[in-house]
């Protein structure tokens, strides 16, 4: 950051460039185009593919917001499928029933460091002539069969303040397309290519260098930092499998960077959020209203059954998991969260 500042040069510029070059060489992709967040960065690519009134994309509602509302940026619609259990992921059982004449994309959601099932998912998309765009917000790192998330169709990461690699704000396009690519660039410069003419109708959606320097650090320490959540996860799992409890799983071949540490805690949630609040420990519900819940979203008479969903929803709680957490403290996490689920297991009956 003292670099950039003594250059001179604060907007997009050499900085954003590397972080660009060594992302799409991580991701194992020819192009990352570096936008201003993580919504953007899907904004872009549903508008860069020509989307619109009376198109339709297939995704899920066990998701942040950002999902949802870059698809209706560009005037399609949303349709949801419901997740799978266990992983909490978009069940590809479900998506060829979804799909109609209007479906041009599916968009899948790396949500909490995992990848879904994409070989399934892509097949679906080839058998249909349909695009699949990744949401990768959550899961850099993370990898499916040797491939990393973003190197699936296209792929959209945010690099948020609590992603595993942050830039404060910002979000990154990853893409094998050069047309696509080429397009974003302009997209997130006013349409420029060069000053003052304009291509197309562009927006200032672009990086700054002083969000790409601390990028380039986040990525120096990328390997290490997932390293340390995939430690701190395995020990959660130890400590926790006797409990009634649906602890993190994920198929073989695939490798989770654990944004989160999300469980099933059942119908007593909210109370052992709660009592873990008050003896110190902050849990995250993620997310307690799904989109398809959303007031927004049913005001459009957009509706979709998702029992996985609304269990999901009411159920699962995220223990915190950070490469900071000393082992004190998780062990603070653990015994905490043991009293609380077998009270409340005592009280309930509740087995698992």
């Amino acid at each position: 950051m003292a670099d950039v500042l003594r250059d001179g040069i604060v907007a997009q510029g050499r900085k954003v460039a590397e972080l660009e070059e060594r992302w799409a060489q991580y991701c194992g992709v020819k192009h990352a185009v570096a936008v201003s967040s993580g919504t953007v960065a899907l904004m872009s690519v549903f508008a860069g593919l020509g989307l619109g009134p009376g198109d339709e994309v297939i995704t899920v509602a066990h998701t942040f917001n950002a999902t949802v509302s870059s698809i209706l940026f560009t005037g399609a619609s949303p349709v949801f499928v419901d997740i799978e259990p266990d992983t909490y992921l978009m069940n590809a059982g479900r998506i060829e029933a979804a799909i109609t004449a209007r479906t041009r994309a599916i968009c899948p959601v790396s949500l909490f460091g995992m990848i879904p099932d994409m070989d399934a998912i892509q097949a679906i998309a080839d058998r249909h002539g349909l695009t699949v765009v990744e949401d990768a917000g959550q899961a850099h790192g993370a990898a499916y069969r040797g491939r990393r998330s973003g190197s699936f169709g296209y792929g959209a990461f945010s690099m948020y303040g609590t992603a595993n690699m942050t830039t404060g704000e910002g979000g990154v396009v990853t893409t094998n397309d050069d047309r696509l690519a080429d397009w974003i660039r302009l997209y997130r410069n006013h349409g420029m290519r060069e000053r003052h003419h304009h291509e197309i109708l562009g927006y200032n959606f672009r990086l700054t260098e002083i969000s790409a320097a601390i990028g380039l650090v986040q990525l120096d320490k990328l390997e290490a930092n997932t390293a340390r959540r995939q430690a701190i996860a395995r020990r959660y799992g130890g400590a926790l499998a006797d409990l009634p409890l649906s602890l993190p799983a994920w198929p073989d071949g695939r490798t989770h960077a654990f944004n989160q540490y999300t469980i099933g805690a059942g119908p007593a949630r909210d109370e052992i959020v709660a009592e873990m609040q008050d003896a110190g420990v902050m849990c995250g519900i993620y997310y307690p209203i799904p989109c398809h819940r959303q007031a927004y979203i049913m005001e459009l008479g957009i509706e979709a059954d998702l029992p996985n969903t609304d269990a999901a929803a009411a159920g699962s709680m995220s223990l915190p998991i950070f490469p900071s957490l000393a082992e004190a403290e998780q062990n603070h996490v653990i015994e905490v969260l043991r009293a609380a689920v077998l009270r409340h297991s005592a009280t309930t009956g509740n087995t698992r």
